[in-house]
């Protein structure tokens, strides 16, 4: 790779990195072709973008990001793979859905919303994270609860003054 080409390459890691504030490293080696294929394709429905990078090459993109990666760059070690996506808990449930079947990926860390996660021990955790979309509808479900009781309270007052008004 030369240096024009690198220099692209980390550009464009860089823009990718930007545009995104969930980012899972792992170690995607050793996996067939059959088992990478099936990973891609689960990262495609899930609208995950896969790529597998190079370390040096993400370790400058992330030194040149405006956001604050801390220790994720020690990772970068081995064969590397990125997840990007936009739902916080979704590579982290493909990973996990994964290792069902096999040892593989490892998850190496993410950084999701400024936090940085570091470690394979990391994943349970990240892959029960609630989406931004889960956490509105729990808390418009906690709203409406009191609402409800109260019109169902009113509800049953009123048809019952109206059944004592019939006799």
């Amino acid at each position: 790779m030369t240096r024009e080409e690198k220099s692209i390459a980390i550009e464009n890691l860089t823009a990718q990195l930007a545009g995104t504030n969930i980012i899972y490293i792992s170690d995607i080696s050793g996996l067939n072709a059959e088992i990478t294929s099936n990973l891609r394709r689960a990262c495609f429905k899930a609208g995950i973008k896969l790529e597998v990078v190079k370390n040096t090459l993400l370790a400058k993109a992330m030194e040149a990001s405006d956001n604050d990666y801390g220790d994720l760059p020690t990772v970068l070690s081995g064969n590397s793979a990125i997840f990007i996506s936009d739902v916080a808990n979704a590579p982290g449930k493909i990973i996990k859905d994964f290792r069902k079947k096999s040892d593989k990926p490892v998850l190496k860390g993410a950084y999701i919303n400024s936090e940085v996660y570091i470690g394979d021990n990391q994943l349970d955790a990240l892959a029960t994270i609630k989406s931004k979309e889960e956490l509105i509808g729990e808390i418009i479900g906690l709203l409406q609860s009191p609402a409800q009781r109260i019109i169902s309270a009113l509800q049953n007052k009123f048809a019952g003054s109206e059944e004592e008004g019939a006799e």
